[in-house]
């Protein structure tokens, strides 16, 4: 127990924390925008891995690293461009037309490595993002730690609490994804507000993979996504569609992967390493059935809408 106490109380188990939750934190907003306007994006598994290798690509043929991380969100952005066609224009299935995003983005990322790299066995690496020590002297250990793609994310959060709670394009993506009848009443155009939120949640995701190439490490490689885009689904749901709800259930999840890292090493071997490995995902699992039940989903999500239809 005293071992315990002294983990929870060191500095490097929370910045562990924040560091593994800031994937986490972009993913989940990302999904939350687009559901928030009434459409599931299960392309983000795969957003996540375009985003991750085109931005590692960018900077490896020389370009700067925040060129890298725009270069991620326009790709982000174009394969939600072509969810919202699917989804929106054409009003086929949500699950399928996602689900196939995520094949093809992964497909095309891993053809693209193996093209760049036909003869490599070793990932090329880059000098990725690095910490900001600048924020030592203001006292923020734990986030001077961190990249400034983590400062970012946590200000991505009030941000976009602002936008849909106090800005009139916010009411109008509520509304699309609430109502999309009463907003077409009032002017607004359904179709224009659904896109425009799935290409710019789907660039935060393509972000959200960015940050795993230039900041977490230095080098892309396959699998490094391990399923955080279906991660980031369930804590929207965790969080009510809310972006500070998102934020704590992101921290929570983090928090728990860091930890059962550090039992893992504390046990000595007592109990299979799995059981460790597992905590995280058992206790999200849980925190889901108590919270799910309760949450206000929007009442268009995943419903296609087609113009004067009633």
């Amino acid at each position: 127990m005293a071992e315990l106490l002294e983990t929870l109380g060191s500095a490097p188990l929370w910045i562990a924390v924040l560091r593994i939750a800031t994937p986490l934190i972009l993913g989940t907003l990302g999904v939350l925008l687009c559901e928030r306007a009434g459409v599931l994006n299960l392309g983000i598994e795969g957003i996540m891995v375009a985003g991750a290798f085109s931005g590692w690509l960018a900077v490896y043929l020389g370009a700067p690293l925040w060129a890298g991380v725009a270069v991620a969100a326009l790709v982000g952005a174009v394969f939600g461009l072509l969810h919202a066609l699917l989804t929106i224009g054409l009003a086929l299935s949500q699950h399928v037309a996602g689900l196939g995003i995520t094949m093809l983005a992964t497909a095309l990322s891993y053809f693209g490595y193996r093209v760049s790299f036909p003869k490599v066995e070793t990932p090329p690496t880059i000098t990725p993002f690095a910490p900001m020590q600048w924020l030592e002297g203001a006292g923020l250990h734990i986030l001077a730690a961190q990249t400034p793609l983590t400062l970012l994310a946590l200000l991505l959060v009030p941000l976009l609490a602002w936008l849909l709670y106090r800005t009139p394009l916010g009411l109008a993506i509520r509304m699309v994804g609430e109502n999309p009848q009463a907003a077409e009443g009032q002017g607004i155009s359904v179709l224009t507000v659904r896109t425009a939120a799935v290409v710019l949640g789907s660039a935060l995701m393509g972000v959200a993979g960015a940050f795993l190439t230039l900041s977490a490490f230095n080098a892309f490689f396959f699998n490094m996504i391990n399923g955080r885009g279906w991660i980031c689904v369930a804590l929207v749901v965790f969080a009510s569609w809310r972006p500070g709800k998102a934020l704590i259930g992101a921290l929570l999840f983090a928090f728990f992967d860091a930890l059962q890292l550090r039992l893992q090493g504390a046990a000595d071997a007592l109990l299979p390493y799995q059981l460790y490995l597992m905590l995280p995902y058992a206790l999200s699992i849980l925190a889901l059935i108590l919270v799910a039940r309760k949450a206000a989903y929007p009442q268009a999500l995943m419903k296609p809408y087609r113009k004067g239809e009633r």
